[in-house]
């Protein structure tokens, strides 16, 4: 057994393996505070046949006996990924797949078990440890450790790895992954942060990644299995060279997309048809020759396949309300990349209840992103979301939620859904361009628009060069794929992926600068579409109004077993949610039943005003006085005295059950009882 502790941020990092699962052939627990996971690696003896990819597979997988809950749900036991899981699976696939060398095509297996958590430090940083450690121990050939920490600002100072807690009160929350040469992963959701301070994020959390891979270094198998690159067939790479290279760089020149992979296609069956026993390797000599002329053209001629320059934007459209029946709805074109966006208003029912270890919440803002085949010219079933679906979506989601309105000033749940039509890259980012025109179509008041703009790079030793809203044929062969989403105050949404060993700060900063100046660029031409919120809902949106009353006066409004709510929605026609802090949410579709449930809840949980005239109902005669009801279920007592200037002899002489009258609020006893006069309120509306 062997364990490795060390400091960060104030608390203990343990590594220990050697314990548990000690037939996997990487297997690390990791502990940070009481958030314990654990990690495993596995390979398969032989390369997957066939496969020209490294087929790796990331499941990260929560117990929810972690947190010492049991599974909500009828059958009580974990089932499909939740988007938690999904994202950290995510996270950590980013981070670790540059580290394989190329022709590495053997079946991979990583897991992640989250044993125990304290509900206050994530574990999705400490997965990324924990693989990085057991892919040392395992077969793999990696021997280059990784580490991940997470990066807050609460009141301008910087804090490592943010509790929960502290995340709630930052406005910044960044995950960076490292070796030792630089940057591998990224991954955040910054409130408005402008590009400095970004830098300034990483460059804080780098200072910690040192100690996190000298620790790992304990762990390295040395006496990993000899990994040999799969060899080409010189003498075939050299005939295509020769005779398909000119070719090659030709088709790379095509502008049009699918001009350009027909002339691929063409190309690819020659040869196959011509060496029929090396399919594979005619696969990668083509793609390798491709990816070649794509990058030396860049980086010599510094032009791109589609002729453009690199930090030049591709063509962008913008169209709104497209649809006739959604709340809003918009197109957004940037290229072959297309994007139709709709936005939905519903009621606090309509919110998503989310379950996760750290609690139960509602979520109020949800954005799903589609990406069906017809997209990209494919044939291929409609399974649902995958993973990539799940990452984009919400990556897109973080990068919108900054600019919406509070929930106390606009209550309404809100779902915008993004269906790709067309793709030739930075679809998630398309995403992000036509979800804030939808919302702003729809009239929600955001505080302002929002772009997203996909970075690329392309290294050839000391030589660099960075591109502006790279295409799908960009993302392929490039360095970097650095997707950056924010207003014009700063940014909202940063993700970053890479296919080389590590990317350096610099790079990083010189990136961000373009990403800015092509992000104003394109909010430029989104305000020429529209510039502010419509300032109407749509007529088909719910209609929606907020109360806030005494908790005490919860229970006046729910009735005894919801009676009296029940009453409220038969009556008014408008749908009623009470929340636990006094919040109600009162919706309708149409403003004369909105205003009709609010009158009837108001007159439930108004109270009475010494002082105040309320017009009221005679419910009861007693030989003393007259009981009126000011409100419904509340009533108070007009002494006999009070019924009128002159002596009264009989209550019956002034008043009978039923008749409406005016009445004044004289006195609240110390036991709530209300005294009325019906003198005192003729008195007062005669001077009027």
């Amino acid at each position: 057994m062997k364990e490795i502790k060390i400091d960060i941020g104030g608390k203990t990092l343990a590594l220990k393996t050697g314990e548990i699962a000690k037939q996997s052939q990487g297997a690390v627990t990791v502990q940070y505070g009481d958030t314990v996971v654990l990690a495993t690696v596995n390979t398969s003896n032989l390369p997957r046949e066939g496969a020209d990819f490294l087929p790796l597979t990331v499941d990260y997988r929560e117990r929810t006996y972690a947190a010492g809950k049991i599974p909500g749900g009828f059958f009580k036991r974990e089932g499909r990924p939740r988007e938690k899981e999904i994202l950290t699976s995510r996270i950590v696939d980013r981070t670790i797949r540059p580290l394989f060398p190329d022709g590495y095509y053997y079946d991979t297996q990583v897991g992640i078990t989250l044993l125990s958590s304290d509900v206050e430090n994530d574990s999705d940083v400490l997965s990324v440890i924990g693989v990085s450690a057991a892919l040392l121990q395992s077969d793999a050939p990696v021997s280059t450790p990784v580490a991940a920490v997470r990066v807050g600002r609460i009141d301008g100072e910087f804090v490592i790895n943010p509790t929960y807690t502290q995340r709630e009160t930052s406005d910044i929350d960044i995950i960076i992954s490292a070796t030792e040469k630089g940057l591998v992963m990224m991954e955040g959701g910054p409130d408005e942060i402008d590009e400095p301070t970004i830098i300034s994020a990483i460059n804080f959390g780098l200072k910690y990644i040192p100690e996190l891979l000298k620790c790992q270094k304990e762990f390295l198998n040395k006496n990993k299995p000899v990994f040999d690159v799969p060899k080409i067939d010189e003498t075939i790479k050299s005939e295509i060279t020769k005779n398909y290279k000119e070719k090659i760089e030709a088709a790379v020149r095509i502008h049009e997309k699918k001009e350009r992979e027909k002339k691929f296609t063409e190309i690819k069956t020659e040869l196959k048809t011509k060496f029929p026993e090396k399919e594979n390797d005619v696969e990668k000599i083509v793609e390798d020759l491709t990816q070649q002329a794509a990058r030396n053209m860049i980086v010599n001629q510094r032009v791109r396949s589609d002729g453009r320059k690199p930090d030049e934007i591709r063509p962008i459209d913008c169209k709104l309300g497209v649809l006739p029946r959604t709340h809003g709805s918009a197109i957004f074109t940037r290229g072959q990349t297309q994007a139709l966006a709709t936005a939905t208003l519903g009621t606090p029912h309509d919110m998503q209840i989310m379950d996760e270890l750290n609690g139960e919440y509602k979520k109020r803002f949800m954005l799903h992103y589609n990406f069906p085949s017809f997209a990209v010219g494919e044939v291929k079933p409609d399974r649902g979301p995958g993973r990539r679906e799940i990452g984009h979506g919400i990556l897109a989601e973080k990068s919108l939620e900054k600019v919406l309105p509070p929930e106390e000033t606009f209550p309404y749940a809100i779902r915008i859904v993004s269906d790709i039509l067309e793709s030739n890259g930075s679809s998630s980012m398309a995403t992000v361009c036509g979800g804030s025109l939808a919302l702003m179509d729809a009239g929600i008041p955001v505080k302002s628009a929002v772009a997203g703009i996909a970075m690329g790079l392309i290294t050839a030793g000391e030589k660099h060069v960075v591109l502006t809203d790279i295409q799908g044929l960009e993302d392929h062969f490039g360095d970097m794929d650095l997707k950056v989403a924010g207003t014009r105050i700063g940014i909202t949404g940063i993700q970053m992926d890479i296919k080389i060993d590590s990317i350096d700060i610099k790079m990083i900063e010189e990136t961000l600068e373009a990403a800015k100046k092509a992000r104003l660029k394109i909010l430029d031409i989104m305000d020429k579409a529209i510039s502010t919120p419509r300032t109407e809902l749509s007529e088909y949106a719910p209609k929606m109004l907020t109360l806030t009353v005494n908790i005490s006066k919860i229970k006046d409004v729910i009735g005894a077993g919801g009676k009296t709510i029940r009453k409220i929605i038969q009556e008014s026609g408008a749908e009623v949610n009470v929340e636990d802090d006094g919040r109600i949410f009162i919706s309708a579709e149409n403003d004369k039943s909105l205003n009709i449930a609010k009158q009837m809840i108001e007159n439930l949980t108004a109270d009475a005003e010494v002082g105040k005239i309320y017009k009221g109902k005679v419910v009861s005669i007693m030989p003393f006085g007259a009981f009126v009801e000011i409100f419904p279920g509340k009533d108070g007592l007009v002494h006999i005295s009070q019924l009128d200037e002159k002596r009264v002899e009989k209550v019956e002489d002034v008043v009978s059950l039923g008749d409406e009258i005016w009445v004044k609020v004289m006195e609240i006893d110390k036991q709530g009882r209300i005294n009325l006069s019906i003198k005192q309120a003729v008195r007062e509306m005669a001077k009027k």
